[in-house]
């Protein structure tokens, strides 16, 4: 009895300590107060499910685009100050920002901005409003471009208040669709140019399937909405269009291109990612065209000898 008594005191400061650690957290915290919190492609199997409804008869994303909306171009910007460039997403658009720092850094006139946020997405609003945040954040540190990158989490039922809809449903299409309409809307409305970077190919072929759903109906959004899309399957797929975490440069050198979870990228593949990226802004900024180097003032001519 009084060895069971210590195993069971022994396993009740082990619990508490464990629980004390994720307290001290930002994702353990988030962990604590809802675990089923999805990080990748992996769930808390604890989690008691949600309730979940028929998928609702609907299109799977709207089908009439929103009235266009002009924001100043990105020409016109640069040539009024300096080109503010703002980075948004999940863990995937930190590195990419990283990657987009490191293509603009010669240029003196950008800066380039973190937004992104680790373990955050557009399905789980309940645990992040990114709608809210990216209004706070605008509000905080206004920028004159948004570069977009979500989706390694979104793979979750989305709750539209009355209704969970199930990941890649008609009715999770279309709220996901919207959630996408809301925020280029938003951006728009504060004059702030959007560019939007697809998801990569992924290791797991079920996580992949999930991701390439996602690019999908985000691509069908942005065509809608008159926003450049950039993939970057194409960038990180092998010559079969597979998986593959060494790729070739463009010397033909190999190169580790993926981190071991077979979801992110090492630095090598966040600069696979972000220089088409980088590419795009500076054509659109007009940046990729050489600078006219100024004339010197020819001498005036001397005056004749008293």
């Amino acid at each position: 009895m009084a060895l069971r008594a210590g195993v069971n005191a022994l396993t009740a400061i082990f619990v508490v300590g464990v629980l004390a650690g994720l307290a001290l957290t930002p994702d353990g915290r988030a962990w604590l107060r809802n675990p089923t919190i999805m990080l990748g492609d992996k769930a808390a199997a604890s989690a008691p499910p949600a309730p979940v409804s028929a998928p609702a008869p609907v299109a799977a994303a709207p089908v009439a685009a929103p009235a266009a909306v002009r924001v100043t171009p990105l020409r016109a910007r640069l040539a009024q100050g300096p080109l503010r460039i703002g980075v948004f997403g999940d863990s995937m658009a930190d590195g990419l920002y990283a990657g987009l720092y490191r293509d603009l850094q010669d240029q003196p006139n950008v800066s380039v901005t973190k937004f992104s946020q680790v373990s955050t997405g557009l399905s789980r609003y309940d645990y992040v409003d990114i709608q809210a945040r990216t209004r706070t954040q605008l509000d905080e540190t206004p920028v004159d471009v948004a570069v977009m990158l979500f989706g390694t989490n979104d793979a979750q039922g989305i709750d539209t208040g009355g209704a969970v809809h199930m990941f890649g449903t008609d009715g999770w299409k279309s709220a996901y669709a919207k959630r996408i309409d809301d925020l280029v809307a938003l951006l728009r409305s504060r004059n702030v140019a959007v560019y939007w970077v697809g998801l990569p190919r992924m290791k797991r072929d079920s996580f992949d399937g999930r991701m390439m759903l996602i690019n999908g109906v985000v691509e069908a959004r942005m065509r809608a909405l008159g926003v450049p899309y950039i993939e970057t399957v194409s960038l990180t797929s092998n010559d079969e269009g597979g998986y593959e975490a060494y790729l070739p440069t463009g010397s033909g050198r190999r190169v580790l291109m993926r981190a071991n979870d077979g979801i992110h990228m090492s630095m090598a593949g966040y600069l696979r990612m972000s220089a088409p990226v980088a590419a795009r802004l500076k054509r659109d900024a007009g940046l990729d065209r050489p600078q006219a180097t100024p004339v010197p003032a020819a001498a005036p001519p001397a005056s004749p000898a008293a």
